[in-house]
């Protein structure tokens, strides 16, 4: 009886430290198009990683959640409709930061940049 109770104890501490030790850090990113026009190729990158898509609409809203894995600078890079290719330089991001993130693509290649995110660790 004392073995068993040992081995469902381990298995119940071992259960607990899984669930209070592993923590994911996530960003809740937004990017939306007030260009007034159709942008194509839009890419975002952030440390490690990027997201995207093919085209957004004038108006339209990309959500994406990323998981910041270094340290670095967030970058979006997008073409318009006329084939003009426009590079913006975001805010700088942190491992272990998390929250939301709102980017607003705004007309003449200027973004604005709304972080809401905990600290830099």
């Amino acid at each position: 009886m004392k073995v068993q109770t040992g081995i469902i104890a381990a298995i119940v501490f071992a259960a607990l430290a899984c669930l209070t030790a592993c923590h994911s850090y996530h960003v809740d990113t937004t990017v939306g198009n007030r260009t007034g026009e159709m942008i194509q190729l839009l890419e975002v990158d952030y440390p490690s990683a990027s997201f995207g898509a093919n085209s957004l609409a004038a108006g339209a809203v990309l959500h994406y959640r990323i998981q910041l894995r270094g340290n670095g600078q967030l970058k979006v890079q997008y073409t318009t409709g006329n084939g003009r290719q426009t590079q913006i330089d975001g805010p700088a991001l942190a491992e272990r930061q998390e929250g939301r993130l709102e980017v607003v693509l705004l007309p003449g290649g200027k973004a604005e940049f709304r972080p809401e995110l905990t600290p830099q660790p």
